[in-house]
């Protein structure tokens, strides 16, 4: 699938590595796509998904039909947050002043693509 092809689906299943259990954990989760890289990002506050993935970077994106390996770099710079923040498809996503609160503590991840689209059978 092309990036557009990926775009135009807001919500996949995200599969990662219990940090504890080890075994695969799937949710069901919303991604978005600015300067052409796909991010995942949230509230404030704990996240599974995000303690998984800074144990075991590596997971897989379920869409459309196809499961897509993935590994998750997580977003610390405060400049790449605000500007994937302050992107105009994030409008539902924030206030204004609540960007600054966000851009401090919101989990984010960018996502890159490790492994081919492969047909879920």
């Amino acid at each position: 699938m092309s990036p557009d092809e990926l775009a135009r689906h807001l919500t996949i299943d995200l599969t990662t590595t219990g940090r504890r259990s080890g075994l695969p954990r799937r949710i069901e989760i919303w991604w978005f796509r600015v300067d052409e890289h796909f991010y995942i990002t949230g509230t404030g506050g704990r996240r599974d998904w995000l303690a998984n993935l800074r144990s075991d970077p590596n997971g897989i994106v379920h869409v459309a039909g196809h499961d897509i390996l993935i590994t998750a770099i997580e977003v610390d710079d405060h400049a790449e947050r605000r500007r994937v923040l302050s992107d105009p498809q994030l409008s539902w996503y924030s206030s204004q002043e609540q960007l600054d609160q966000l851009v401090e503590r919101a989990p984010m991840i960018r996502l890159v693509f490790t492994g081919p689209s492969h047909r879920q059978t």
